[in-house]
């Protein structure tokens, strides 16, 4: 019987690729938070000590994955601007090959939509 990812299996899975993606990048992981709705999902460093917030989000096909809160984005900038770091996004698409309206289920294929990682504009609204 197949078991269905639970909401933060889901998010765990959007992590590990959006992890591999910033460590082929050279990024240098300084912390990772893994939890739901707990920002950002990783610090890291570049090759010049500059500091990254990368804030993953995790949405169901066919969401849009690209698409987050700006009015929360701002509030996430000011944090950031305050401990000289920038601010990356990363939207994942997980769904099932199968039918959207199916879930993603445990250890079988899915379909994923990523664009790679945004870099959020720092300037404060």
């Amino acid at each position: 019987m197949s078991k269905p990812l639970t909401p933060q299996e889901i998010h765990n899975l959007a992590m590990n690729h959006v992890g591999k993606d910033l460590e082929a990048r050279g990024f240098e992981f300084i912390a990772i938070n893994s939890k739901l709705k707990r920002h950002p999902q990783f610090v890291c460093i570049d090759k010049n000590s500059q500091y990254y917030f990368v804030v993953v989000r995790a949405v169901i096909l066919p969401d849009n994955p690209n698409n987050y809160d700006v009015v929360w984005m701002e509030t996430f900038k000011k944090h950031a601007f305050e401990k000289d770091a920038k601010v990356l996004y990363a939207g994942v698409g997980l769904g099932n090959p199968n039918g959207e309206d199916l879930p993603i289920y445990l250890n079988e294929e899915y379909l994923i939509e990523y664009n790679g990682i945004q870099v959020i504009e720092m300037n404060l609204n």
